[in-house]
């Protein structure tokens, strides 16, 4: 509801821009609740994410309404802190069906204010009913199982900065079916938001650095000889010399 309010008030430059910095503030609240401190490489892409997403979209825009602001901002810490919570709790619960509940919950509490804002829904030909069903299985259904089984395997941080395809998408579609010129700004913040993106997938395998410049162990123990002299050498016995 909040992210509806603030597309009501805001340009959608800055709205996108708010929403953009959601990567960073999932790292925080991750970091916090689930000890998964933020990697260089994924704080770099969050940076490099957030300055495409302003490339791509920002424009000189008038007067801003601060309201707008809040219900953006509202909105983008109300989701990451539900995204990492649903990551805390939701490890031994089934994707699909934490997704089920949560969206039937989100549905039952909007209903009441969709009937007593909007009143009954207005009648619906068949374009509309094609797109009320993409709406809701593949952009609600679809696309949050998919969100939420990605945050079961991969950091927030990591999820977080996967959604800065958004906007990304966005201009991509209106460049395809509006026929919208693609401006060279554009180009390079689609390039900035690929590369944090890409940034962000970037892990060092576990024990690489450890592992470097020591030789494989052939898995055999190797005899350890007593040295001559010491308390544990049998009298006169001394290790083998080797030519």
């Amino acid at each position: 509801m909040l992210i509806y309010l603030s597309a009501q008030l805001l340009a959608t430059s800055v709205a996108s821009t708010i929403m953009a910095t959601a990567p960073v503030v999932m790292m925080l609240i991750a970091w916090a609740l689930l000890a998964e401190r933020p990697r260089a490489m994924t704080v770099a892409g969050a940076a490099a994410g957030l300055a495409g997403v302003w490339l791509m979209l920002f424009r000189g825009t008038g007067p801003v309404d601060w309201r707008g602001v809040a219900a953006s901002a509202a909105a983008m810490l109300m989701s990451s802190l539900g995204y990492v919570l649903t990551k805390k709790w939701g490890r031994d619960v089934d994707v699909l069906a934490s997704t089920s509940w949560q969206l039937l919950a989100g549905g039952v509490l909007l209903l009441p204010f969709a009937v007593a804002v909007e009143g009954a829904p207005p009648a619906l030909d068949t374009p509309a009913l094609w797109g009320f069903a993409y709406v809701t299985v593949v952009a609600t259904a679809v696309a949050f199982a998919a969100w939420f089984a990605g945050l079961r395997h991969l950091g927030a941080g990591t999820v977080g900065l996967v959604g800065l395809l958004n906007p990304v998408t966005g201009v991509l579609l209106g460049t395809a079916v509006a026929a919208e010129a693609l401006t060279a700004a554009q180009l390079g913040g689609i390039a900035l938001v690929l590369a944090g993106v890409l940034a962000g997938q970037v892990r060092r395998s576990a024990g690489t650095a450890s592992a470097a410049g020591r030789p494989a162990s052939s898995g055999r123990p190797r005899p350890r000889w007593p040295r001559a002299g010491s308390a544990t050498a049998p009298a006169g016995c001394s290790p083998p010399r080797g030519s």
